[in-house]
């Protein structure tokens, strides 16, 4: 007799709450095992598991219980409304960073009401990449990475979104120096070496550390791009970086500094934290 979705479910939390891991975990392992999603898997959390379905769900959760991040156990993350294969080799996109797209777009609208050239720094995934062009059709994309792995999954990512984006190797602004760009993102490497023993397991021990941490108390990418993006942008532009939560003021002053005549804003989270630098570049 197998197990009925809930007490399966129950099982495994408590399971993960006594390693002090993350017990929400074990829903999306189980919307993956079942195949179903929301609403439909609380409507049925009394039905029984079919002894496949209990066994696989076991198996995941025995990886779980490793700290490996069920992104990478179930293959997949959803951002923006978009499904992103994620692997050891791309950053698992962030809730905070839907945000930027978001505020990325709402800038666009009037800046650039018409097509654009978009270029996304350290794509990992693709997914601000694919998520801007996803609703921004018009508009030219490319996206950058220094890491080749990453590239070739922010490639099927664009493939299975149906998204036409163009793809260059190299570091920071070097695969797209010697041409102007209306909107230039990044995601950057922000977090400063030291933090890394505050943050958990499942982060430190599964995501690209090339991707997370950067030098100079995680300030190193933003003084790269402060001081090679002012020849390479249009007028108008928009610059958008994510941050650190207690870079806000750092990282604004290296943009402003950059563009004296500009204005360089700073944006909040949903959590109410720092997240955001906005640089609009006038005419």
């Amino acid at each position: 007799m197998t197990e009925k979705i809930h007490e399966a479910l129950n099982k495994a939390k408590s399971m993960l709450e006594s390693k002090d891991l993350d017990a929400h975990a074990v829903h999306l392992l189980m919307e993956h095992v079942t195949g179903k999603s929301g609403a439909t898997l609380l409507a049925d959390l009394r039905e029984p598991l079919t002894p496949k379905q209990q066994t696989d769900f076991y198996n995941k959760t025995e990886q779980l219980l490793t700290g490996k991040p069920v992104q990478h156990i179930i293959g997949t993350e959803q951002f923006y409304g978009l499904s992103f294969e994620v692997n050891k080799n791309v950053l698992i996109p962030r809730p905070e960073t839907e945000e930027l797209v978001f505020g990325v777009l709402e800038r666009c609208r009037d800046l650039f009401p018409e097509d654009g050239r978009v270029a996304d720094i350290g794509t990992g995934s693709g997914a601000i990449a694919i998520a801007i062009k996803k609703e921004w059709p018009d508009a030219f994309v490319v996206a950058t990475d220094i890491s080749e792995p990453a590239l070739e999954v922010a490639k099927r990512n664009a493939k299975h979104n149906d998204a036409k984006i163009e793809f260059r190797l190299g570091n920071i602004t070097e695969p797209i120096e010697h041409e102007k760009w209306d909107v230039i993102i990044s995601n950057p490497p922000y977090i400063a070496m030291e933090e890394s023993k505050e943050m958990s397991r499942t982060v430190l021990e599964f995501e690209p550390h090339t991707a997370l941490f950067a030098d100079d108390d995680g300030l190193y990418f933003y003084k790269k791009l402060a001081k090679s993006l002012p020849p390479l942008m249009n007028k108008p532009a928009l610059i958008a970086v994510e941050i650190g939560y207690q870079q806000g003021k750092a990282v604004s002053d290296l943009f402003q500094k950059a563009f004296p005549k500009d204005r360089v804003s700073v944006r909040k989270d949903l959590n109410g934290k720092d997240r955001m630098i906005f640089c609009e570049i006038r005419e």
